[in-house]
């Protein structure tokens, strides 16, 4: 029997050198987007409970240069030139205190 879709992102996210962009990881993972993305922020609190934490590279715009938070949402536009050119953020799992 196969993983499930979370594990097999799990799997993903664990094996990266480097923080992976949604579409990096559903690649990687076999799967779409749009089930990666829904799936982060479980992911996230259940390797919590296990020592790991989900490091954030947040999205940018590459218009204007604005830094969003670190969230686990992506976003559409740049709240401050409203363009839609932004760079993705990126995701990884990391063993907490490393």
């Amino acid at each position: 029997m196969g993983l499930s879709k979370r594990q097999r992102i799990i799997e993903v996210l664990l094996e990266a050198e480097y923080p992976l962009s949604v579409d990096e990881i559903a690649y990687r993972a076999g799967m779409d987007s749009k089930d990666v993305a829904s799936h982060l922020d479980r992911i996230a609190e259940a390797m919590r409970g296990k020592g790991y934490i989900m490091e954030i590279e947040p999205a940018r715009c590459k218009k204007c240069g604005y830094e969003f938070e670190p969230s686990l949402r992506i976003p559409s536009k740049c709240p401050r030139c409203h363009s839609q050119w932004l760079s993705p953020p990126r995701f990884r799992l990391v063993k907490a205190g490393k």
